[in-house]
């Protein structure tokens, strides 16, 4: 039954990963296509910001399968950090593609303003209504699943959500200071490019960070951590908990308990005691992939 569930979960976040690539490379062709005929900045930067989205969610794909491979000699624990690289190197590809569409868009500044058109705003327009349907759904598979690549590609729809928007904005700003000869608007196209650059670099940072959290092995939060200590306190023969760490291996959790039990007790009871913890702990929380349990002897009379 579990392993029917696994292989369901794996099938989605496959099938969510492979819709996100191609619709990257649709997207890329169609907004490089137009931003480059109708000279739109905005546009041809949310272009290239989608090409590096292609490579990025290529990243996360082959990150996704490698994490799904079983432990094995060289790697013990499983290949779940995969993942997390492949999320850290989306995160990368934002801070570019952010950097990118912040330089170009300041030197269009400088230039004279391309003449907004309203196939640019439809392509903007398509951009903006298919990446908010792609970031809903990756994000809903990816938690559902625990997949922190799939996470990190729902997020870099968001930063293309984001690129959308403003590209919707400026260049609509740009149409009616076209139309209205108001010579401030006609530079919404590169104003909101600069905006959009402004927003995928703080997009890139909070994904950069919980990424090198979880390669730095950091405590998971304090809310998945407390129902795991009650878990323990409630096994009747576990006096003290003297240690008990918690940490995400990408899409699952590895747990590791010190826990002091009554010393006169035999090896065969204080095994009983342990398997009862770690099943005690896996079986609450399905995010839990590994318990190590390490016993202490107590005695009554310590301090």
């Amino acid at each position: 039954m579990l392993e029917s569930a696994n292989a369901a979960a794996e099938k989605q976040s496959s099938f969510a990963i492979w819709i996100s690539l191609v619709s990257n490379i649709v997207l890329t062709v169609m907004k490089l296509a137009v931003g480059l005929i109708f000279g739109s900045q905005v546009l041809i930067a949310d272009g290239v910001h989608n090409a590096g989205d292609v490579f990025a969610t290529a990243a996360a794909l082959v990150s996704m399968v490698i994490s799904k491979r079983p432990p094995d000699e060289d790697h013990p624990y499983g290949h779940g950090k995969a993942e997390v690289i492949g999320a850290g190197i989306i995160a990368i590809v934002l801070v570019l593609a952010g950097f990118y569409m912040g330089y170009h868009s300041v030197v269009a500044l400088t230039e004279p303003p391309h003449k907004a058109g309203v196939l640019v705003l439809l392509a903007a327009f398509i951009s903006l209504i298919w990446k908010l349907w792609l970031y809903f759904y990756t994000m809903k598979v990816g938690k559902r699943n625990n997949s922190s690549g799939l996470v990190a590609t729902a997020y870099d729809h968001l930063a293309d959500v984001y690129a959308s928007l403003a590209a919707v904005a400026g260049i609509g700003l740009a149409m009616i200071g076209d139309h209205y000869d108001i010579r401030i608007l006609t530079y919404g196209d590169p104003i909101a490019g600069i905006l959009v650059a402004f927003l995928v670099l703080k997009l890139a940072i909070h994904m950069g960070r919980t990424s090198v959290d979880v390669l730095m092995e950091k405590n998971i939060d304090d809310t998945q951590m407390e129902p795991i200590v009650q878990l323990v306190q409630s096994v009747p023969e576990v006096k003290r908990i003297d240690r008990i760490r918690a940490r995400e291996h990408g899409h699952y959790i590895i747990v590791d308990v010190r826990v002091g039990i009554p010393g006169q007790l035999t090896i065969q009871e204080g095994h009983d005691i342990a398997k009862k913890i770690k099943q005690s702990i896996r079986d609450a929380n399905p995010l839990v992939k590994e318990v190590m349990v390490h016993l202490n002897p107590w005695y009554e009379n310590e301090t």
